[in-house]
């Protein structure tokens, strides 16, 4: 049985292993001991700290662990709200038309302008599965238990949501965009550029050029970029899509990758999910199951799992499913399909 839960420090060791798994590109989870460790006590002091109120930049991070061996397989993490003292970049692509009539020529050029937001939205990070796991059905569900924990806390999240999506590199770390725009003024590979920006990103504020860079001027190796995805993880963008989220306009400032954003109240499983009491724990099997259901409050867990629901009210979970999550006749969960009903 697999479940989803906040980290913990004993989850260091795990983390560590499973960041070795990872390629380049994946910015919040690096091979870095101390700072995973901080990354932990911030998560377990924003879960400590929860409650409805304004977002403030908490992080939250969530490890799918296997519960026959203990082993952390996968990681999902939120920012409540990114922004504040350190902005939140991003280059917002504009198309703007240039026409002379004596020559008969019409062009639509589009263009990247820096944005710094202050005030920024909820972003959705650290997607990861261990790849021995991939294809099994648990991508999904690890990506989605983010939102069943928006769901049942709102308020603690900013209106708006975001997700930066890696954006095509090749397998040495090498970046056409970076290349072509960010080495000219940071001198600096995209793999070392990527991890300082996690450590403190004064030095884009420093460095960064602030007038727009007209696409065309690009080489067309980095043009051909600008947008796109990582082929590791459009079923990631697919997952995210189904849930409502689409263009924001803006793509990464080193990659290129897209961002994509939904408002809040808007991502299906915050809409159609339901909290409901648990009637009774059955003996039937919880794999493969198609709804995800997560206990409320705190000391959240979710699983993927089957489930019925009786017509006066109240669910039935499989044994495994309830015992993974912690709960008994009476508790209360929230549950959603981990798909849209045609």
């Amino acid at each position: 049985m697999f479940v989803i839960r906040p980290v913990q420090q004993s989850d260091l060791a795990g983390l560590l292993t499973l960041a070795g798994q990872t390629s380049f590109g994946l910015t919040t989870l690096p091979k870095d001991a101390d700072w995973l460790a901080g990354r932990i006590r911030d998560s377990e002091d924003a879960f400590r700290r929860l409650a409805d109120r304004r977002p403030r930049g908490e992080a939250y991070l969530f490890v799918l662990e296997d519960t026959s061996t203990g082993r952390v397989l996968g990681t999902a993490g939120i920012i409540s709200k990114v922004g504040g003292f350190e902005p939140f970049y991003a280059y917002r692509i504009e198309t703007s038309v240039h026409e002379s009539k004596m020559l008969g020529i019409r062009k639509e050029i589009r263009t990247l302008h820096l944005e710094r937001e202050h005030d920024g939205p909820c972003e959705i990070v650290s997607m990861f599965l261990h790849p021995e796991l991939r294809g099994r059905g648990l991508g999904r569900p690890l990506s989605l238990a983010r939102f069943l924990f928006i769901a049942e806390h709102p308020w603690s999240f900013d209106e708006r949501v975001i997700a930066e999506m890696r954006g095509v590199l090749d397998d040495s770390g090498r970046s056409e965009f970076w290349d072509a725009v960010g080495r000219h003024f940071f001198e600096i590979d995209y793999p070392k550029a990527d991890y300082l920006s996690l450590l403190n990103k004064r030095f884009i504020a420093d460095l960064m050029p602030t007038h727009p860079i007209s696409i065309p001027l690009l080489p067309p190796a980095a043009q051909a970029v600008i947008g796109r995805v990582h082929p590791e993880t459009e079923p990631a963008l697919a997952i995210l899509r189904e849930e409502g989220f689409d263009s924001t306009g803006m793509v990464d400032i080193f990659e290129a990758g897209p961002i994509v954003g939904c408002p809040r109240d808007w991502l299906r499983l915050v809409r159609e999910s339901f909290t409901d009491e648990v009637a009774a724990i059955t003996a039937q099997p919880a794999a493969p199951g198609d709804h995800l259901v997560g206990t409320r409050g705190v000391a959240f867990r979710a699983c993927r799992t089957s489930l019925n629901r009786f017509p006066d009210g109240g669910v039935a979970l499989p044994r495994e499913a309830a015992t993974a999550l912690g709960v008994h006749v009476g508790d209360s969960v929230r549950c959603g399909r981990l798909r849209r009903q045609p």
